[in-house]
């Protein structure tokens, strides 16, 4: 679960649970249109969210708005991960010299 501070206030709740593969840590090589994208749901995410804060509405995973919140979570998580996993300058490195080795 993870928090987002908007409009001063920290709103919990909202998230879903992150699938383990995105919890690795691992960069991503995001393409531009992925990157576009990201940053549009991005957008939209924190306006939605900070609509509902500014109206003074209790989180329940019942209410559209939070529903709706997280089918776009749910679609940026998507995304992200379909972007390929960059390999680490440790593996690029350790890559790099076993083929000067060889």
């Amino acid at each position: 679960m993870a928090a987002t501070i908007t409009a001063g206030r920290n709103v919990t709740g909202v998230v879903s649970n992150i699938p383990a593969e995105a919890a690795g840590g691992e960069r991503r090589r995001i393409t531009p249109e992925a990157r576009r994208a990201l940053e549009i749901l991005g957008h939209a995410i924190e306006y939605l969210i900070d609509e509902y804060v500014a109206e003074g509405g209790a989180f329940s995973q019942k209410d559209p708005q939070v529903q709706a919140v997280q089918l776009l979570m749910g679609i940026n998580r998507q995304i992200y991960l379909a972007c390929p996993v960059a390999p680490s300058l440790r593996k690029r490195v350790s890559e790099f010299l076993l083929r000067i080795v060889r």
